[in-house]
């Protein structure tokens, strides 16, 4: 059966350049033309409709396409430590070669001189992106095989000898729960929209209930911070992942976090931020959330189904509450003007029921 693609068309085409993400672009092609060996203009530039954070453009030459990532425009107010785009060039370019399929770097400009913003440009990759978890249009066997791929390049991702692969100093190695709770717990207290009083409980019950699990640092490794679905793209044809976008969050970090933040969409209903909680999950031929911890820890050997299960409230109620604080950033820009999709609006307005759901797993915990 041939997949059905155009349901995905809205998250993977393009659009002309909103208004508050347009830069100079004569000034980009001749900061191409002396830094990128082949770069040949005229330069014409479009914006992929996806995404929530750093724009994303394509830029298309009469010889090649490729794939530029922007920190937000001047008029952003940019929250602390967010829209690190130099990290997102640092880890694809150590990554690639390895079991990680990431597109290739070609040049990073810090100098905010150039267009009014930090960018790079990557590899311009052709492929699916799956936006809807639940893969409507496929068979059951193309869904498990999908899933199984996702399951394989996130135990890939954290088994890579990362310091081989020039990335040691890619983030601090110990502490990564306490750190990233203390993080997210600034950034929604400085996007704040409407308080949220499930937040407040969650920033006091997090750090007092973390498990020995989370406090282990003996299996540090590369974490992606927002491994899902829609981050992946796909082969045209194949089961195979060809890319894995979006490093914005990467750092070096606890595998646990990375890997249960990936498996929130079994336990977050079908309607609320892709989630396949409440579907009839082998009818689809997806696999259930035990069978998908037990393949991980089979390839990772980092932990066991059985040890995971017993800290999993915690985990959940982590991510969920991670996941409300970056709704609420994004709810932030939408009111500013500053996100870069149109789909901001309506993802912000998910931080409230995100916060909820969590603080239900605290109270399980």
């Amino acid at each position: 059966m041939e997949t059905d693609l155009s349901q995905y068309d809205q998250f993977v085409g393009t659009r002309p350049v909103a208004p508050q993400h347009t830069f100079d672009v004569a000034a980009l092609s001749a900061w191409l033309s002396a830094h990128l060996e082949g770069f040949r203009g005229p330069l014409q530039v479009e914006m992929f409709k996806g995404g929530q954070s750093n724009p994303t453009y394509k830029l298309v030459t009469p010889t090649q396409s490729y794939v530029m990532r922007a920190k937000p425009g001047p008029v952003a107010k940019l929250l602390p430590s967010a829209h690190a785009i130099e990290r997102e060039f640092a880890v694809m370019r150590g990554l690639y070669g390895t079991d990680v399929p990431v597109p290739r770097m070609y040049v990073l400009c810090e100098d905010e001189s150039v267009i009014g913003r930090a960018f790079y440009v990557m590899e311009y990759m052709q492929g699916r992106v799956l936006w809807d978890q639940s893969l409507p249009g496929m068979t059951p066997a193309e869904r498990g095989a999908i899933y199984d791929e996702m399951n394989r390049v996130i135990a890939a991702l954290h088994t890579v000898p990362y310091a081989e692969r020039g990335l040691a100093n890619f983030g601090k190695p110990g502490n990564y729960f306490e750190r990233q709770i203390s993080r997210w717990s600034k950034q929604y207290q400085a996007s704040i929209t409407t308080p949220i009083p499930e937040m407040d409980r969650l920033m006091e019950w997090l750090p007092a209930h973390m498990p020995a699990s989370a406090r282990d640092d003996s299996h540090v490794c590369i974490v992606h911070g927002d491994y899902r679905l829609d981050n992946l793209m796909f082969h045209p044809n194949e089961a195979r992942v060809i890319a894995v976008l979006d490093w914005e969050l990467s750092t070096l970090g606890h595998p646990l976090a990375d890997f249960s933040y990936h498996c929130m969409s079994w336990n977050i209903p079908a309607n609320l931020f892709r989630g396949i909680g409440g579907l009839d999950l082998a009818s689809l031929g997806i696999p259930s959330e035990d069978e998908y911890i037990r393949r991980y820890c089979e390839r990772t050997r980092i932990t066991t189904p059985e040890a995971l299960r017993a800290d999993w409230n915690f985990y959940m109620a982590y991510n969920m509450f991670r996941i409300a604080a970056i709704l609420q950033g994004i709810a932030k820009r939408a009111e500013s003007g500053t996100a870069s999709s149109d789909q901001a609006k309506a993802s912000g307005a998910g931080a409230r029921p995100m916060a909820e759901l969590a603080w239900s797993f605290a109270q399980r915990g």
